[in-house]
């Protein structure tokens, strides 16, 4: 095997899954244990009026992401996932955790629109 960029960004994303799952199952577990509602659907890091209203969809949201890279984790581990498959599940769940993340959070905090002066 000859070390070049497509390796060295191969192991970068196999060795971001482990943080990304730790924080992941964090946030979920402190949103839907702990009732700490302080991480829910942020938009320029503050947290919605009805944050509560909110945790649910967050929870699930970081709990699916987890769990599927801790699957792509141990899939790699125990070489049951191949190349082509653990790099597509792991991409797509990254990508779609930030797309479900933002959408959440402009949702959670509608946009004001702000009356002309006369």
């Amino acid at each position: 095997m000859k070390f070049d960029v497509a390796v060295a960004m191969t192991w970068v994303l196999f060795l971001a899954l482990f943080p990304m799952a730790f924080f992941w199952l964090r946030r979920a577990w402190r949103i839907a244990v702990r009732h700490d509602f302080s991480e829910v659907a942020l938009k320029r890091g503050q947290p919605p009026a009805q944050a509560e209203k909110y945790a649910p969809y967050c929870a699930a949201i970081n709990l699916l992401a987890g769990v599927v890279a801790l699957t792509v984790i141990g899939g790699v581990l125990t070489a049951r996932l191949d190349y082509a498959t653990w790099t597509a599940m792991a991409g797509s769940t990254i990508w779609l955790k930030l797309i479900a993340d933002f959408a959440l959070s402009r949702h959670a905090h509608p946009f004001a629109w702000k009356k002309k002066a006369d």
